[in-house]
C-alpha cells in the first residue's frame, strides 16, 4: 500500500534516494532569492569567461518556473565521490599529470542520471499526475544556492558547497516538481575566519570571499576554455591537466571527508605519465578515456594541457615528444607544444621550432613562434 500522509511520503522518498545511492536529500523553494542577484552581478563582472551558456540560461536560473511551469518544490540531492585522501604531493611529481578527483573514473552524469530517472518514477507513484524535471549539473538551475536552501551545506569562500562533518567532495543533482513539499531547514555558514582556499589558489582566482573569477580558475582553463590558454596562467597550471582540487584539499572541512561506497568513482587503472599521454592519437585517446569526464575536452584539449604540463616539468625527456607534437594536425596542440619547448629549451627553442614549423599558417601557432623569436632576438 502506498504511503498515505505527506510525512510518510517524504520518509519513503528519502529511503528510496538512499537505496539509489544518494547520501542526502533536501527540499528547497523554487526561488534562488538573493543568490539570483549575486549571480547577475557575477555575470556583469565577466567572471563567467567563455561560458556563454550561463548568460543564455540566466532567465531560467532566476525563475525555475520557466523550466517547469507550476514548479512548487526542488529536490536537491548529494552524491559522495570521495574515494581516497589527496594531498598537494602531486605537485612534486611533475612527470605525472594531475586529474581532479571527480574525474578519476566514469563520467558522473552517466551514473547519476539513471538514478534520478528512477527517483522520478518513484515520485510519479507517490504523487500521481505530477510533473517533474531532473538535472545533474547541466541544467539551468542555481544548484549550489538551492542546495544550501535545502540544508545540504553552505557555499564556502571557494564557491563550492560544504557540509559540516563531510566536506565538499560530492556531486549535486536536482528534481523540480509541481507538488508542494515541506521545505528543509537551510544550512548555516561555518567558514569563519578561515582563508585557506583563497591563500592556496595558484592563479588567485578567488578574487574575494565567495567570489570566483572563472577566467583565472585552473578548472575553467583546462576544461571549459576551448582555445589558447593565456600566457599568464601557464606556469601556475603546473602539472594539472584536468581541473584543480587545491582549494578543496586545504579546506579544513575536508579532513572529515568520508569514503564513498560507490566503486565507480575509484581511480581506474591507466597511465597519467605526461609523455605517454602526449603521444595519444585519436583512437588511443578514445580508448583511454572511454566513459570518462575527460573525454568532453577532446584530444586537442587534453594534449593542449599536457603540453603545458610538460613545459612545466623540467624534464629533458619531454623535448622529443613536444617536438613530435609540432607536426600534430591540431593547431591548438602545436601552439602549446611551442610554448612547452620554449620553457624547456630556453634560448635554444627558436632554432628547434623554426624548421618543423616553416610555413605555419595558423595565427595561434604563429603567435607562439613570434614570441619565441622575440625572446631569441633579445638574447
Amino acid at each position: 500500500m502506498a504511503p498515505a500522509t505527506l510525512q510518510q511520503k517524504m520518509d519513503a522518498l528519502r529511503e528510496k534516494a538512499r537505496e539509489l545511492g544518494f547520501d542526502a536529500l533536501g527540499v528547497a523553494p523554487p526561488d534562488p532569492g538573493e543568490a539570483g542577484d549575486r549571480f547577475l552581478q557575477w555575470l556583469d563582472a565577466g567572471h563567467d569567461g567563455d561560458m556563454a551558456y550561463l548568460e543564455r540560461g540566466k532567465a531560467k536560473r532566476l525563475d525555475p518556473a520557466l523550466i517547469l511551469p507550476g514548479v512548487e518544490s526542488i529536490l536537491c540531492l548529494r552524491t559522495n565521490y570521495h574515494t581516497q585522501a589527496k594531498s598537494l604531493d602531486f605537485l612534486h611529481a611533475p612527470q605525472t599529470g594531475d586529474i581532479s578527483n571527480y574525474a578519476w573514473n566514469i563520467d558522473y552524469h552517466d551514473l547519476i542520471k539513471p538514478r534520478l530517472h528512477q527517483l522520478e518514477h518513484f515520485l510519479w507513484e507517490l504523487f500521481p499526475g505530477c510533473h517533474s524535471k531532473a538535472y545533474v549539473d547541466t541544467g539551468p538551475v542555481l544548484e549550489k544556492p538551492l542546495a544550501a536552501k535545502a540544508g545540504l551545506g553552505w557555499i564556502g569562500k571557494h564557491s563550492n558547497l560544504l557540509t559540516e562533518g563531510l566536506g565538499s567532495y560530492y556531486f549535486l543533482s536536482e528534481v523540480l516538481i509541481d507538488v508542494a513539499l515541506p521545505f528543509s531547514e537551510p544550512a548555516t555558514n561555518h567558514c569563519g575566519t578561515c582563508t585557506s582556499c583563497i591563500d592556496i589558489c595558484p592563479t588567485a582566482a578567488i578574487v574575494a570571499p565567495y567570489v570566483l573569477d572563472a577566467r583565472r580558475c585552473i578548472s575553467y582553463l583546462t576544461i571549459e576554455l576551448k582555445g589558447v590558454i593565456p600566457l599568464e596562467f601557464r606556469r601556475a597550471i603546473g602539472n594539472r591537466i584536468y581541473g584543480c582540487d587545491d582549494c578543496q584539499i586545504v579546506c579544513p572541512w575536508n579532513s572529515y571527508a568520508v569514503t564513498t561506497d560507490e566503486p565507480a568513482f575509484a581511480e581506474r587503472d591507466g597511465t597519467r605519465l605526461l609523455i605517454d599521454l602526449m603521444r595519444l592519437d585519436e583512437d588511443g585517446f578514445r580508448q583511454r578515456f572511454r566513459k570518462s569526464p575527460v573525454k568532453r575536452i577532446k584530444r586537442r584539449g587534453l594534449l593542449r594541457n599536457v603540453a603545458i604540463a610538460l613545459g612545466n616539468s623540467g624534464d629533458p625527456e619531454a623535448i622529443p615528444v613536444l617536438t613530435e607534437a609540432l607536426s600534430d594536425p591540431e593547431p591548438l596542440i602545436r601552439a602549446h607544444a611551442v610554448w612547452g619547448l620554449g620553457e624547456l629549451l630556453g634560448d635554444q627553442a627558436w632554432s628547434a621550432v623554426q624548421g618543423p614549423l616553416t610555413g605555419e599558417a595558423d595565427p595561434a601557432v604563429q603567435a607562439e613562434i613570434d614570441r619565441l623569436k622575440c625572446i631569441d632576438n633579445q638574447g
